[in-house]
């Protein structure tokens, strides 16, 4: 009894054990028979579309801003560039604590911005750059930097800073201290001048303070000329540097060009051509360390009152030549002190004799008259003395060529 109740429970087993294992394969069968191609069409998953759902995105785009994030002490004239890796720039900006913008370069790829506008000293610049990468998936950075603190300014000034000049006038920009040769050039390339109407022009070294922009010709009357120096955070000597922009805007005034002949003791006073006067004058005596320069100068300054003293020029007080007085109506003609001015002292000569220490002596009332009729930039030139007027001495570059003037240039081949 018992052991067949045990066979039985073993036939019984192995009838189970059978059946599962029967079912297992039909199951596996089936499940093979029914991947058809029809049946992949109507959405069951394919192992393309496995492999194309598990596809990795592209790489997030990396921004490297030099100098470095939080960088101080950098110089005005170093490189500030904005690179992308993995990706392309789509925006850069960089301003100051001010609020003032820095210019920028963006590379053909996109991938690199250059600051191309100076930076001033002791500033704080915050730049800000996106870019995106091949999915346009964007990455953001922000980074500071502080420019030096410089041991001194270098200051300088943009003449004239406004108002109405004559057509001799030039663009000067005028620095306190001379700015060495091998900085010129970037001073140079950073100072523009623009005009109504449009003329050619050049500029030029007078010497290390003064770069001088002058037209091929005479400005032409009622001419708008503006100027922008954007010269910040220039090193013009060892720790020297420019720290402000400077921009102004003029205006070009009646053509006043007068003559003034040393031989036959007259002065011709034109405007735009036509003849207003002609004026007795006296001017420095021929032959003598006084004798007036020859050549074409320009009015520099005008004064109701002026004192000469020949100090100024070398005759010190006690020396055979000195004098000291105050004249009137005087019109500076070069640095080392001709001038246009009354001398009622000398009235009797005017027009027959040069009696002068250099200056152009008129009557008082020729004076006046001239003073009301004239500013700064007038041209007037002097014919008929033997002793010539130095390249230094005022604003001389229109005894030269455009040609003879743009070999000044810093920028000249």
């Amino acid at each position: 009894m018992t052991s067949s109740t045990t066979t039985a429970l073993l036939s019984r087993k192995g009838v189970l054990t059978w059946s599962a294992v029967l079912l297992t394969v039909g199951l596996t069968t089936s499940a093979c028979q029914s991947v058809t191609p029809d049946a992949a069409a109507q959405g069951t998953p394919s192992a393309s579309a496995s492999a194309s759902a598990s596809t990795t995105t592209s790489p997030a785009a990396a921004v490297t801003i030099t100098p470095r994030d939080g960088a101080k002490s950098v110089r005005p004239d170093a490189p500030v560039t904005v690179k992308a890796s993995n990706g392309t720039l789509s925006e850069v900006t960089m301003t100051a604590a001010s609020g003032a913008s820095i210019e920028g370069e963006l590379s053909a790829d996109k991938s690199v911005w250059t600051a191309t506008g100076g930076l001033k000293p002791k500033t704080t610049y915050t730049v800000t750059a996106k870019a995106e990468n091949a999915d346009g998936a964007s990455t953001s950075t922000t980074s500071t930097l502080r420019t030096l603190t410089p041991k001194d300014t270098a200051n300088y000034t943009v003449i004239p800073s406004s108002g109405v000049v004559g057509v001799g006038m030039p663009v000067v920009i005028q620095f306190v201290s001379p700015v060495d040769k091998d900085k010129r050039a970037d001073i140079e390339k950073r100072v523009t001048v623009s005009a109504t109407p449009a003329v050619k022009g050049t500029w030029g070294w007078l010497d290390g303070r003064q770069l001088i922009f002058r037209p091929s010709k005479y400005w032409k009357s009622g001419s708008k000329v503006h100027v922008t120096a954007d010269v910040a955070g220039i090193e013009t000597k060892k720790d020297l540097w420019t720290a402000t922009n400077a921009d102004t805007t003029f205006t070009v005034g009646s053509a006043m060009i007068s003559t003034v002949n040393t031989q036959t003791h007259r002065m011709t006073v034109t405007q735009n051509g036509k003849v207003l006067r002609t004026l007795k004058v006296s001017t420095g005596r021929p032959g003598s360390k006084t004798e007036t320069r020859s050549g074409i100068k320009v009015i520099l300054s005008r004064e109701s009152e002026h004192t000469m003293d020949s100090t100024t020029v070398g005759i010190p007080k006690g020396q055979p030549g000195y004098y000291r007085l105050k004249t009137e109506w005087a019109m500076r003609l070069t640095w080392s002190g001709e001038f246009l001015h009354s001398a009622p002292w000398s009235v009797g000569s005017q027009g027959s004799a040069n009696v002068s220490h250099g200056c152009t002596n008129l009557s008082p009332s020729d004076a006046k008259w001239l003073f009301d009729h004239s500013k700064m930039g007038d041209v007037v030139k002097f014919v008929g003395s033997s002793r010539g007027l130095e390249e230094y001495n005022g604003y001389t570059m229109w005894n030269q060529t455009a040609a003879q003037w743009g070999q000044k240039s810093a920028l000249a081949s």
